[in-house]
């Protein structure tokens, strides 16, 4: 018994399915990509201290962490 997937007697999705799929994911992924692209300066303008922010949520969550464990014993 092959383990193909062409070998499958009754597919849930046709090849013209899974092409289209296939051909949309490329896409989607492309544009995507040139839509992050033209927003990247916009971000980097807007978002410029947010790495400060995340840095201090980590900070903090450690720091629960480490008293959480440290009074069970």
């Amino acid at each position: 018994m092959s383990l193909s997937i062409l070998a499958i007697k009754d597919p849930m999705f046709s090849s013209g399915q899974l092409i289209f799929a296939a051909v949309f994911f490329v896409a989607f992924v492309i544009l995507i990509y040139f839509m992050y692209g033209k927003d990247k300066l916009l971000h980097r303008k807007n978002y410029k201290g947010v790495k400060w922010i995340l840095l201090g949520f980590l900070a903090f969550f450690l720091l629960l962490l480490a008293i959480k464990f440290g009074l069970k014993q």
